[in-house]
């Protein structure tokens, strides 16, 4: 069988719950729309799902359109307004300094209701994967999710843990560490993977209640610790983008 795009997903604020679309642009800052804003803390740290994993509970979309955010809070409680930029400020990206700028609107005081501390949302120049311009698209095998089951004694090893941006049906299990530094057809739009993608303690937590209720750390540990990569735990690959493109369920996914 030939490979093909099994899910896209992205979400508007890093940290928040997955959205899967049925097709996106991918362009070299990564899936339209993905990661456009993320929340900081205090000291301008990087907030994520370590910090406070009921984030990733709480649904978010963005109309670039009206310039409108939605927040859905547990209980289906919205919390809606238009996006205003506020100053620049300097914030810590893991580890990292980046430039962003405040976003003033009612989320804020939502979002630092909820955490128990004071958290700002931001807006950097340029979407913000993690990898910067060489993580713009992060890619994953079904198959692979099948082999981390198999390791673990379980049916199914959900993949919004991983929070991957393309799902790829049709290969062996992690087949894509084959590609990585070589280019790819993905839908419309050509990537380079540049590397492994090192797990952390997120991937534990069920995307449902927030709770960590599956060792993948110690399953991936049991069979891909000793291998030669980029990042310790590794699970799927980071890429660059080559030639921009529109990507859908469904769509081819091969070396060129």
């Amino acid at each position: 069988m030939s490979a093909r795009v099994a899910w896209i997903s992205r979400t508007p604020v890093k940290a928040l719950a997955l959205e899967h679309v049925q097709e996106a642009e991918l362009g070299e800052g990564g899936v339209a729309g993905d990661r456009r804003f993320y929340l900081v803390g205090e000291t301008g740290r990087l907030i994520n799902n370590k910090d406070f994993p009921a984030f990733q509970l709480i649904g978010a979309a963005y109309e670039d359109e009206r310039e409108t955010l939605t927040l859905t809070l547990a209980g289906g409680r919205e919390v809606t307004g238009t996006v205003e930029r506020g100053e620049e400020v300097e914030t810590i990206f893991h580890k990292r300094p980046r430039s962003a700028r405040l976003v003033r609107g009612p989320w804020n005081d939502a979002l630092s209701e909820l955490a128990g501390e004071r958290l700002r949302l931001v807006e950097p120049s340029a979407p913000a994967p993690d990898r910067g311009r060489n993580g713009a698209a992060t890619l994953l095998a079904t198959a692979s999710l099948g082999a981390l089951g198999s390791v673990l004694g379980v049916d199914a090893v959900d993949g919004r843990r991983f929070r991957m941006n393309f799902g790829v049906d049709g290969l062996e299990a992690h087949e894509e560490d084959s590609w990585i530094g070589k280019r790819v057809q993905v839908g419309d739009a050509v990537v380079i993977p540049h590397g492994n993608v090192g797990r952390c303690v997120i991937t534990t937590q069920n995307p449902d209640t927030a709770i960590s209720d599956l060792d993948t750390l110690k399953g991936l540990a049991a069979y891909r610790r000793d291998l030669e990569t980029t990042e310790p735990l590794p699970f799927g690959v980071h890429a660059a983008v080559a030639t921009p493109g529109r990507v859908r369920v469904g769509d081819p996914v091969g070396l060129l």
